[in-house]
């Protein structure tokens, strides 16, 4: 082994605390429980747990420093001969067993601490220990369902069910945490977590803009024409809206407070009815006949803007 002191990076003046924090430094990266199956980072572990056994140790240091130690920790004898293997008779007195933390003047919390700089997570006395992972699940929603709020069935990793509350004003795409619903933890660390992406079906005439709700509302010829009160649907049920008399396509209409709860603000955005003019299906003879002879007493110009006669 080289130089305790040149191996872990210290002065020979260094203090005991100095010491262990250069130990603890290089052992975040070099720990074998970090890099398994890599025997070079195991040596270059086992080279700095060396120098730290001996260095750490005040006895061992002060013999070391008058010269009556090698660089391995073993007594210098007349002559140069030096007593012991590589590992010299702190190895052999180990009864050839890893070392662990407190063989190396290191307590629990020390070595828990490396694993915690190092993965954010600690080893307990009784093995590894580490949080569960999470997981990711996907749940389609009925728009309704996502925009009023409500709770739905989720089938888990593990075959259980979970009943996930979905909250009023959810929006396609959105994420919602489910606390310790992950993987299980090791060595009694706590669960992950369970993240769920909403996914919001469409629906067959609402459609979702910000907390606002548009509808597209068909009206007849005599609606638009003379004017009427008309039921139309929105996100709480029916209501009454009065058609204005002469409503063309396109006209739109404002129903307060029909609209998407804001979690935020708390307060409801708006339904807009846009009026779609629609004539019967099948046509009518009677009303080609009655708009034939109105046309010709009542010719009006509708795309004058576009500098286009009307015929």
């Amino acid at each position: 082994m080289p130089d305790p002191y040149k191996t872990l990076g210290v002065g020979r003046l260094a203090t005991a605390d100095e010491i262990k924090k250069a130990y603890r430094k290089l052992a975040k990266k070099l720990h074998p429980d970090l890099n398994p199956g890599d025997k070079k980072i195991e040596a270059q572990f086992k080279e700095i747990s060396a120098a730290y056994d001996m260095l750490s140790d005040a006895e061992k240091r002060r013999k070391y420093d008058r010269g009556e130690l090698d660089d391995n920790g073993n007594p210098r004898h007349p002559g140069g001969f030096t007593a012991g293997g590589p590992w010299g008779g702190a190895r052999a007195g180990n009864g050839g067993r890893a070392k662990t933390a407190k063989d190396f003047g290191l307590d629990e919390d020390d070595n828990d601490e490396i694993f915690k700089d190092f993965f954010g997570f600690g080893r307990g006395r009784t093995g590894l220990k580490m949080r569960g992972a999470d997981v990711t699940y996907r749940l389609e929603v009925d728009f309704l369902d996502a925009v009023l709020g409500g709770k739905k069935r989720l089938g888990l990793a593990d075959g259980k069910t979970l009943d996930v509350t979905v909250p009023a004003g959810t929006e396609d795409g959105a994420q919602l945490r489910l606390k310790g619903q992950g993987m299980p933890g090791q060595g009694g660390a706590p669960n992950g977590d369970a993240f769920v992406e909403i996914g919001v079906k469409a629906h067959p005439f609402f459609e979702r803009d910000g907390f606002d709700i548009l509808l597209e509302c068909p009206i007849s010829l005599n609606e638009a024409v003379l004017g009427g009160t008309i039921e139309v649907p929105t996100i709480d049920g029916r209501v009454a809206l009065k058609v204005p008399v002469g409503s063309n396509s396109g006209t739109q209409l404002r129903l307060k407070g029909k609209g998407i709860l804001n979690p935020k603000s708390k307060q409801r955005g708006d339904q807009y009815v846009r009026f779609v003019v629609t004539l019967p299906r099948d046509g009518d003879a009677d009303l080609e006949r009655i708009i034939r002879d109105w046309a010709k007493a009542h010719a009006y110009d509708v795309r004058g803007k576009f500098g286009l006669k009307t015929s």
